[in-house]
């Protein structure tokens, strides 16, 4: 039986990652496509309206692509940790007139809603992250034609996703930019090297693999490649392209050179992800108790009104460690300079 990767039709052996939030567009999924990648629209955040418009929007332009969905894996919170982070919050929000929320919000994202649009508008893969969706959406999905992917950063998180019944897996490892996709964000896996990351999953569980965490440059596809993968996901490196809807404070603050360092923090959302090192993060990272969504609900009218505000230390400045390797300039462009 070949690959669900390999039938993907990639002339080039590198895929444009979903990016939640607002960096991956319409324009980017379809500027990969020209490139001989494949890209990804980014479900997550998004109101299943919009999911159906960008999925038109890609649609219309005739093209292969997939969708990245996050799947429910909740870490709850004290209603007493959440009111004493709030309170911190809000004092930051108070310079821009804001009122935070008071209360947890524990939604799911629209799970069931956003599998329904991709049962009745299929796409030719279903990717998921935060956790591994129940075996009848999985089964459903692939019954209308969608490949179904699993991002994983453990041995055993593929093991559990491969005993689940999906196709192929995201291999991600800790360098990489924003969320971790771990299925215990309150116990990671010990961060190992992509490529020996890789090795151990594509030896040993038997599906294909996607690599994607830190790649930035043609040698890294290329390791990856040896490793036992079958094709490298990138995103960090796609932030600046001219298709990236990622904020103008995003964007400066990755050229900014003094900004030299990423680390993973869970103040910004409760949930380990990684970024450029800023004075959020190293005034409330101690303090910061886990706790997804309601930490991301919580905070982020505080980040979207300082990245509109152009101040970079109260934002996410999601970004892998290869952030450095981003440049301005076409997507297309610089997934071609990817090949090895």
């Amino acid at each position: 039986m070949s690959s669900p990767i390999a039938d993907l039709g990639l002339r080039i052996p590198v895929i444009a990652a979903p990016m939640a939030g607002g960096p991956t567009t319409p324009a980017m999924v379809i500027a990969a496509h020209s490139a001989g990648s494949f890209g990804f629209l980014a479900a997550g955040y998004k109101t299943p309206e919009a999911v159906e418009a960008e999925l038109r929007t890609v649609h219309d332009a005739g093209i292969p692509f997939g969708v990245n969905v996050f799947a429910p894996n909740p870490v709850p919170i004290s209603p007493e940790r959440y009111a004493e982070y709030a309170q911190a919050m809000q004092r930051e929000a108070d310079r821009f007139g804001l009122t935070l929320p008071t209360a947890p919000n524990d939604s799911d994202d629209h799970f069931a809603a956003k599998v329904d649009l991709l049962r009745a508008t299929p796409v030719p893969v279903v990717s998921f992250t935060f956790g591994i969706p129940p075996q009848d959406v999985i089964r459903s999905l692939q019954q209308v034609g969608s490949a179904v992917v699993q991002t994983v950063t453990s041995r055993a998180e593929a093991e559990a996703a491969a005993a689940a019944g999906v196709d192929a897996l995201a291999v991600q490892a800790s360098v990489a930019g924003g969320h971790s996709g771990t299925l215990t964000p309150d116990n990671p896996p010990p961060a190992l090297p992509i490529g020996e990351l890789v090795g151990q999953i594509a030896s040993t569980v038997g599906l294909p693999v996607i690599a994607a965490g830190g790649i930035g440059t043609a040698e890294d596809v290329a390791g990856v490649l040896k490793a036992g993968a079958e094709a490298a996901a990138v995103g960090t490196v796609l932030l600046l392209a001219d298709e990236s809807g990622a904020s103008a404070t995003h964007q400066a603050a990755l050229e900014d050179p003094d900004r030299t360092e990423t680390v993973v923090t869970k103040a910004f959302t409760g949930r380990p992800a990684r970024g450029l090192r800023n004075r959020f993060i190293d005034t409330y990272e101690a303090s910061a108790p886990l706790g997804y969504p309601a930490i991301h609900f919580l905070t982020s009218p505080l980040r979207k009104a300082a990245a509109a505000a152009g101040e970079p230390e109260l934002v996410h400045l999601w970004a892998g460690t290869g952030y450095r390797h981003a440049r301005r300039e076409p997507t297309a462009q610089i997934l071609a300079g990817l090949v090895p």
